[in-house]
């Protein structure tokens, strides 16, 4: 597959055996910074960030430089995770199954040696590939953001827009019972002589031979698209309350409109493409409003301590995927549920240090991990014109017995750049399983 189509595929795929289950929602969305930092932000968002992150933030105590207005125009994130290549193995497979038909289609019982040899190669191939195929892996997660923000101690309001996808990959390997691909394969790259391949070949309801004498297989192994997107649009208010001469207390909230897609797309490993995923007949969508609502606390001589608790999406919605083919495929049901997360964060002229804990489990999409994030991110500041940045975080809830891809600890680090209020922030995550790139475009003043 060539690049445009991988990234098509990764907005919305996913090979996977089916089973009857319920599929967590995208992760939520997250700005470069905050991407940079480990997923950090409740306790430490700047103002243009936290109308999708905590409200409540907007109206938090901020650098003077950024205090009057901010706008995130866009920003876009990507992490992937394909350790086994599993989308090129569908064009690899392909490309070996039409060389099979092309050999089968000028065979006959009469064939040489040479042509018995030539085409159990090709099938001993393609049962190597369709094997390794089988339960291989692939995850794509995309955000993209657009926020301004208008902070204020006394009364703060915000826009935001924000989609968010993931989406799992996984090929099933058809190896049971007499008629299976795995048996047709091997009893063609066992068999003595081509009079047996021949009867084999014509016996076979995995095989036809047209009038022409073209010979085509039509193997049961297959892919499915298995995918869940998130789209949000909303506005988001905050204000201050003084508790004491000492302290302060922020509160805000952001009522949204959500929308829910899901998509699901089955098809045999010869006939898959991967760009009709998105057809009428394999997607489904929703819509509703929900309400994020967010806290922060500031205390300390100088308030140089922030304490913050969010809880996004206090109204569960769910939506069911489609079933175009009810045979291969069950129905998913993808969950948008409450999730509460805690942070605290020591903030200081030239650096933030912070740490953040997910309150509540999000269950697993398609063949990944369920996820319950530690995170610690940093931000050293030079003079406002360039900040660095880095963090951890690790997944408590990870299970190493999931179908897919294990999410443990993942490693993030950027930087920023300020001229004369225009911003530009690059981030950058590693793990063992992951890679992941962040870029966002805004302004501060």
């Amino acid at each position: 597959m060539n690049a445009t189509r991988f990234n098509k595929l990764s907005l919305a795929i996913g090979l996977s055996i089916a089973t009857t289950s319920a599929l967590a929602s995208p992760q939520a969305f997250m700005s470069s910074r905050s991407f940079a930092m480990a997923g950090t932000g409740v306790a430490v968002s700047a103002p243009s960030a936290a109308p999708s992150t905590n409200p409540a933030m907007m109206a938090s105590q901020q650098h003077d430089w950024a205090d009057d207005f901010g706008v995130m125009l866009p920003s876009f994130n990507i992490r992937a995770a394909d350790e086994e290549e599993t989308v090129d193995q569908i064009d690899g497979i392909q490309a070996v199954i039409e060389d099979f038909n092309k050999k089968a289609s000028s065979f006959d019982k009469n064939s040489d040696a040479e042509d018995v040899r030539s085409l159990q190669n090709t099938t001993k191939e393609l049962n190597r590939r369709l094997t390794a195929f089988n339960n291989d892996t692939v995850r794509a997660n995309i955000g993209l953001g657009v926020a301004l923000a208008a902070p204020s101690p006394k009364f703060s309001i915000g826009a935001f827009t924000s989609g968010n996808v993931t989406a799992t990959a996984r090929g099933e390997w058809d190896d049971s019972g007499d008629d299976s691909d795995s048996s047709l394969l091997t009893r063609i790259s066992n068999a003595d002589s081509a009079a047996d391949i021949d009867d084999i070949l014509d016996q076979s309801k995995k095989v036809e031979r047209d009038n022409a004498g073209n010979t085509s297989i039509k193997l049961d192994s297959r892919g499915r698209i298995l995918a869940s997107a998130v789209i949000e649009a909303g506005v988001s208010f905050a204000s201050t309350f003084e508790l004491n001469n000492e302290t302060s207390f922020q509160a805000g909230i952001s009522p949204k409109y959500v929308q829910l897609r899901t998509y699901q797309y089955t098809e045999t490993v010869s006939g898959f493409e991967d760009d009709e995923f998105d057809g009428d007949d394999y997607q489904t969508e929703k819509s509703g409003f929900n309400l994020d609502v967010g806290a922060a606390y500031a205390f300390g001589e100088q308030q140089e301590w922030n304490a913050g608790v969010v809880v996004k999406n206090l109204i569960p919605m769910e939506l069911d995927s489609a079933q175009s083919r009810p045979a291969l495929e069950d129905k998913y049901t993808l969950e948008l549920n409450p999730m509460v997360t805690a942070a605290i964060a020591h903030k200081g002229a030239y650096h933030v240090v912070t740490a953040e804990l997910d309150l509540t489990k999000k269950e697993a999409f398609g063949y990944e991990d369920d996820t319950q994030w530690l995170a610690v991110g940093a931000e050293f500041d030079a003079w406002r014109y360039a900040q660095l940045r880095a963090g951890v975080r690790h997944n408590l809830a990870s299970n190493s017995d999931n179908d897919g891809i294990e999410e443990t600890t993942q490693f993030t680090a950027g930087f920023g750049l300020n001229v004369l209020g225009a911003r530009l922030d690059l981030g950058a995550l590693y793990s063992s399983a992951d890679v992941g790139a962040a870029i966002e475009f805004g302004a501060s003043f």
